[in-house]
């Protein structure tokens, strides 16, 4: 009878994320040496099984890693980013504890696209960067706008991670439309501080699961909310839910990746019904202060008021979110890693919400020209955005698309008609009579689901 001894020895490697293009430590189980002696009919069952022992290992040691860092609780930072065009600051507003943690427990010290700034977290005592995400925010936005050079404005910005066990090091680094660094700031988190506010645990404002994920441990937790929805009208609050749900299940990759999603609706009730439109006079007294004219751009529908939406979301099951406002005028938004807003009671409802999911989730641009003023994209820098390009640096994007004859190269994106590309003449990220995202976008999710999920 054959004898067959395995020995392991734990090893950390430092890893190249082509995808992140950043460097991370991987924690992994190497086969130090076999001692077998193989007949040839055993031999496909033992590497099967030598396969399945290694999967279950790094499976064990990964599962481990959120484990020795972190609680199962949300740490929630209230930041604020302030400045005009030449110079940008950050300071800590609040600090607030959550009752549980609903984002991802593996790749923690990796993000799936860089955006326009990133948190870093390192454990104080080691140093070693134990979580990392990515965002972009409206700050950055408004900074390439003419108000930005005559004028001083602060934004709120809320980051979600998980609650560490022992005292931390948060960096948060914006970067400008070159990639450079604008503003850094670096701040420590002691676990046990007194001040760290405690929500969601009493008065959770009321949501119904919409759908559940099959595994809710690893998955992708969204969250409508409404706004500008009266006590009165939540029934029409909860149907909006069920289309504009209905609608991101009809898109793939959504469609065949469903299962990978756990959707809520959150209750939150307004004073008044609609939203603010400010070139109209009209200001309403709403849940999340939300209006059109951002940045003086009529459809342009967004919130500035980030603090009230997470105090809304506060003990909800929630990651990324949707907020849903009651108006039939049209107009959405969407920030990546942020949220979104879409308009709800109108003809291009289904499209734009989705639209604006594909930004705020997935970190698509807009592949549609708007007047080339303002511009957000160079030719000396590659977008982030996977489904734009300069050609500054394409490699890892859609190439091998273009490769096998699947995809193109067209002119035209990210509201310039010149210098910037994308992969297909139309798609849902360019516009809203396209019923699907084009092959581009859809390799792109598929990256960003597996990315939270597997």
């Amino acid at each position: 009878m054959e004898h067959m001894q395995i020995v392991y020895r734990a090893h950390v490697d430092i890893v190249w994320s082509p995808t992140t293009h950043t460097l991370f430590h991987l924690k992994v189980w190497r086969i130090a040496g076999i001692c077998v002696n193989l007949q040839d009919k055993k031999d496909k069952m033992r590497r099967i099984i030598l396969s399945t022992l290694l999967m279950l290992a790094i499976h064990y040691v990964w599962a481990q890693h959120f484990d020795d860092y972190f609680e199962d609780r949300t740490l929630r930072i209230d930041y604020t980013f302030c400045g005009n065009n030449e110079q940008q600051q950050i300071y800590v507003d609040e600090l607030v504890a959550l009752p549980k943690w609903y984002g991802k427990r593996q790749r923690l010290a990796e993000v799936p696209l860089k955006g326009s700034g990133q948190m870093i977290v390192k454990d104080k005592a080691s140093g070693k960067v134990i979580y990392r995400h990515s965002f972009s925010s409206l700050f950055q936005e408004w900074l390439a706008t003419e108000e930005s050079k005559h004028t001083q404005k602060s934004f709120e910005n809320v980051f979600l991670m998980p609650f560490p066990k022992q005292p931390v090091e948060i960096t948060i680094e914006l970067r400008n439309y070159h990639e450079h660094v604008i503003a850094t700031m670096t701040h420590s988190v002691d676990p046990k501080d007194i001040l760290i506010r405690k929500a969601g645990e009493q008065k959770v404002t009321p949501y119904v699961t919409l759908q559940q994920a099959s595994d809710t441990t690893r998955c992708i937790h969204v969250a409508y909310v409404a706004e500008g929805y009266q006590q009165h009208e939540m029934d029409v609050f909860l149907n909006d839910c069920k289309v504009a749900m209905k609608a991101l299940f009809k898109h793939e990759p959504f469609k065949q990746m469903q299962n990978r999603f756990n959707m809520v609706a959150v209750m939150s009730p307004s004073a008044e019904s609609g939203t603010s439109e400010p070139s109209k006079g009209i200001w309403r007294h709403t849940a999340l202060g939300s209006h059109f004219d951002t940045f003086y751009s009529d459809r342009y529908l967004t919130t500035l008021h980030l603090k009230k939406l997470h105090d809304v979301l506060a003990g909800t099951p929630y990651e990324h979110i949707i907020i849903l406002v009651n108006t039939n005028h049209y107009g959405g938004g969407g920030i990546y890693n942020s949220y979104n807003l879409s308009y709800t009671h109108g003809d291009w409802f289904q499209p734009v919400v989705v639209h604006e999911f594909g930004h705020s989730f997935g970190g698509l641009g807009d592949e549609y020209p708007y007047g080339d003023s303002d511009p957000m994209y160079f030719a000396d820098t590659e977008p982030w955005e996977p489904n734009l390009t300069t050609k500054h640096d394409f490699k890892g994007k859609w190439e091998n698309l273009v490769k096998e004859g699947k995809a193109g190269l067209v002119e035209g994106g990210g509201y310039l008609s010149k210098g910037v590309w994308r992969g297909f003449e139309n798609c849902r990220m360019r516009t809203n009579k396209e019923p699907e995202f084009c092959l581009v976008c859809k390799q792109a999710l598929i990256r960003m689901i597996d990315f939270y999920t597997k």
